[in-house]
């Protein structure tokens, strides 16, 4: 039997924080520790999003996160502190980060600067001749994310380092993730961690881009030049477009011999991965930030995207003649994957007081600028 305060109140172990509210609207029938977490075992009485709106605050103020489970006998509050699990070298993000800069340098090497895998095979340090285009497609993709952290540290959410994703070509990765754990305390919270990343990242955008467009142009081998076959070409979203026009930089040369430097293609990864993440569906920054801008609307706003995308496949596909190697099978997969994470649900603050004025103005104009990376071909199959 737990010790009690008095007649029918558990006594509270030392050091366990028991705020007013919690007091107010819990009725606490138990106190269990479990992994460094906090178990208020009991009965609520009020709703549980009332609950959560009312204990929320007080515990992020003793450092602790808090959410609710619903158990037969009634329900549980998990306290859970902010510094939990982060002990120690986080050695899979260290991994993944090292595979991503394997597999970026040896794309960059191959497709990007016409490095052979022959000269690969006989000494890798060659793939090092790459690292300008492995800075600029981490740098664009870590700041987007460590931009996610540092907002979400400030507000005392409890969120992961970036989690960077190796892969093949034609960039050498899918892109980085954060993880964030617990309930969003406020919808102001939900914005501004969802808004830091595209912000980060698009400023970071533009200054890789901006110095790329003003490094020289590289040098095409001859048998690329003169060869036949098959390319990808990427082509240039508005916003590159307008950079390049400021600086009065060209993105294409008359001369063949000649191409951008690959340092181009980490804002155009940059530019990319933006427009994808402010798509207004579920766990993706768009999700995120209309959510807080707009409450539970958010859910038919979303329920709207995967038919959107479907949409722009059909139109290249029947009326433009594309094929699924271009861009067609980029907006169908996306297309899936909205309809996913759509069917999984938005977060759901605790508070849903409203923004201001102010959060509406910088998310409006965050989604103006993320729809300049916009462009229904991004990617296509051309005959030399």
């Amino acid at each position: 039997m737990p010790d009690r305060e008095d007649e029918g109140t558990p006594r509270i172990p030392e050091g366990v924080p028991r705020p007013d509210p919690l007091r107010t609207f819990f009725r606490v029938d138990d106190v269990r520790r479990d992994d460094g977490r906090v178990r208020y075992v009991g009965e609520s009485y009020v709703p549980e999003r009332v609950l959560l709106r009312k204990i929320t605050p007080a515990f992020r103020e003793a450092g602790y996160d808090v959410d609710i489970e619903t158990v037969e006998s009634g329900h549980v509050i998990v306290a859970t502190p902010f510094d939990h699990g982060r002990a120690g070298i986080p050695w899979v993000n260290v991994i993944m980060f090292v595979a991503t800069v394997v597999t970026t340098l040896f794309v960059g090497a191959t497709g990007w600067y016409y490095v052979s895998f022959a000269e690969i095979q006989a000494n890798p340090l060659v793939m090092l001749r790459a690292w300008p285009f492995t800075a600029a497609v981490l740098g664009v993709l870590m700041v987007h994310e460590l931009g996610h952290y540092v907002a979400g540290r400030y507000h005392g959410v409890d969120v992961s380092l970036p989690y960077v994703i190796p892969f093949i070509f034609p960039f050498g990765t899918l892109g980085a993730v954060i993880r964030m754990r617990g309930r969003m305390p406020s919808r102001k919270v939900l914005f501004d961690i969802g808004a830091a990343g595209p912000i980060a990242g698009l400023v970071a955008t533009v200054i890789v881009t901006a110095v790329g467009l003003s490094l020289d142009p590289i040098r095409v081998p001859a048998e690329f030049v003169n060869g036949s076959g098959t390319m990808i070409r990427f082509n240039n979203p508005p916003l590159l477009n307008l950079i390049a026009d400021l600086l009065g930089q060209p993105t294409t040369y008359e001369d063949p011999t000649l191409s951008t430097h690959p340092v181009v293609i980490g804002g155009w990864v940059g530019m990319f991965f933006t427009l994808l993440n402010l798509l207004p569906v579920g766990q993706l920054d768009g999700g995120h930030m209309v959510r807080a801008m707009a409450g539970p609307r958010q859910e038919t706003l979303a329920a709207l995207v995967p038919g959107a995308l479907f949409s722009i496949a059909a139109y290249l596909y029947y009326w433009r003649g594309f094929g699924f190697d271009e861009s067609v099978g980029l907006w169908a997969f996306w297309g899936v994957f909205a309809l996913v994470i759509a069917f999984n649900g938005p977060a759901n603050p605790a508070d849903e007081n409203g923004l201001g004025w102010p959060r509406y103005a910088v998310g409006v104009l965050t989604f103006a600028v993320g729809a300049l990376c916009f462009l229904l071909v991004p990617i296509q199959v051309v005959t030399a």
